[in-house]
C-alpha cells in the first residue's frame, strides 16, 4: 500500500497539488478496485463499471426510481488513477488553475471514483454535472430514497472539504 500511496503523491506533486491537499480538503486517499462489473452504457454510450455490491444495488435503485416514473442515467462511474490525472491535465491545458480544478476534481487518488462504488447521475432535460440537478423530480427522488439503497450524496452545499456542491454525484457505502 505504501508503493501506492508513494505512486499517488507523485503524480500530485508533478501536477503542483498542494502538498496539504488531504488536510485542506478533508479527502484521503481512495484506492482502486480491480473486482468490477458492468453497470450498462452511460448517457455518451460509454460502458460503465461498479463493484459487484454497488452494481446490484444500483440496479436495483435504478430500477425502483423507473418503476416510479424517475429515469436515472449514468454520466460516469468507476474511474482510474490515470483517467483522474488525464482529466487534471486536459483542465490544466485549457487554462483553468490547479486551485479551481481542485474545487470540482478530487485530485488522482483521492477520488471516490476509483473505488467502484460513485456514481455521477443525471436525468432527460437536465445538463449532464450541472447544480441543475437538484431542480429535478430525479434529484428529489434520490434525496427521499438512496439512503434505502446505500447511496449518499458525497458533496452536499458546505462540505466540510470546501468540495464544489455536486447533486449529481452519489457514492455506495456499504
Amino acid at each position: 500500500m505504501q508503493i501506492l500511496e508513494d505512486k499517488i503523491r507523485e503524480i500530485c506533486q508533478n501536477l503542483n497539488i498542494p502538498s496539504d491537499y488531504e488536510a485542506q480538503y478533508g479527502l484521503s486517499i481512495q484506492y482502486e478496485e480491480s473486482d468490477l462489473v458492468e453497470i450498462g452504457q452511460d448517457i455518451y454510450n460509454r460502458t460503465q463499471y461498479l463493484s459487484s455490491e454497488a452494481a446490484v444495488s444500483w440496479n436495483t435503485m435504478r430500477t425502483k426510481a423507473y418503476e416510479e416514473g424517475i429515469q436515472l442515467d449514468i454520466v460516469s462511474a468507476f474511474r482510474s488513477v490515470s483517467k483522474q490525472r488525464s482529466i487534471i491535465e486536459r483542465k490544466l491545458r485549457q487554462g483553468q488553475s490547479i486551485e479551481s480544478i481542485l474545487k470540482a476534481s478530487a485530485a488522482p487518488g483521492y477520488s471516490e471514483h476509483h473505488t467502484g462504488r460513485a456514481i455521477d447521475i443525471s436525468t432527460p432535460g437536465c445538463e449532464p454535472l450541472d447544480e441543475e440537478f437538484e431542480l429535478t423530480e430525479a434529484f428529489r427522488w434520490l434525496m427521499q430514497n438512496a439512503s434505502t439503497y446505500s447511496f449518499t450524496l458525497s458533496y452536499p452545499r458546505g462540505n466540510s472539504g470546501g468540495v464544489a456542491y455536486e447533486p449529481w454525484h452519489w457514492a455506495y457505502c456499504e
